[in-house]
């Protein structure tokens, strides 16, 4: 299994507030499907290691096990295929009191493949519910995004 290689820069489009971070993935045989493609489940197994790397660079890899996922959206718009690279952008798009969102973009040698949207929650250990979001988390995060959101996305005061 090939290891993500980070890249060094985001776009030069992207603001400089909002964290990011940008990936490469092979498409490897157990990325397929029968058609030959991405399988579907792919481009959520790519976010969510564009995920692992924000944290990372955060110093935040001590979130994992602490954030659920509690919705996400895809577009699909283009094949990948066996052996070709993708890149994926993965951006921090809103932070509010007990979650978070992410955009992301996964693409490859015909450009956009995928777009969508990640929302997650945080829930403190043994927690039954979504819980606020540790001063920490706000201080790296730089406050990002826009209006705040509940757990369910939805925007809060």
């Amino acid at each position: 299994m090939n290891a993500p290689d980070p890249l060094s820069e985001p776009p030069a489009d992207t603001p400089r507030s909002a964290p990011e971070v940008t990936v490469r993935h092979r498409v490897e045989w157990h990325d397929t499907d029968a058609s030959g493609h991405q399988h579907h489940s792919a481009i959520l197994r790519w976010v969510e290691s564009a995920e692992a790397e924000l944290l990372r660079r955060y110093g935040l890899e001590w979130l994992f096990g602490r954030t659920p996922r509690v919705r996400h959206e895809v577009s699909y718009r283009a094949r990948l295929w066996f052996g070709e690279t993708v890149t994926t952008r993965l951006r921090l798009d809103r932070l509010g009191r007990t979650s978070l969102g992410y955009a992301f973009e996964a693409r490859g040698r015909e450009g956009t493949a995928a777009e969508g949207k990640l929302i997650v929650a945080h829930a403190a250990p043994d927690s039954p519910s979504a819980t606020p979001w540790p001063r920490a988390v706000r201080d790296a995060l730089g406050g990002a995004g826009g209006p705040a959101q509940d757990a369910a996305g939805k925007e809060t005061a």
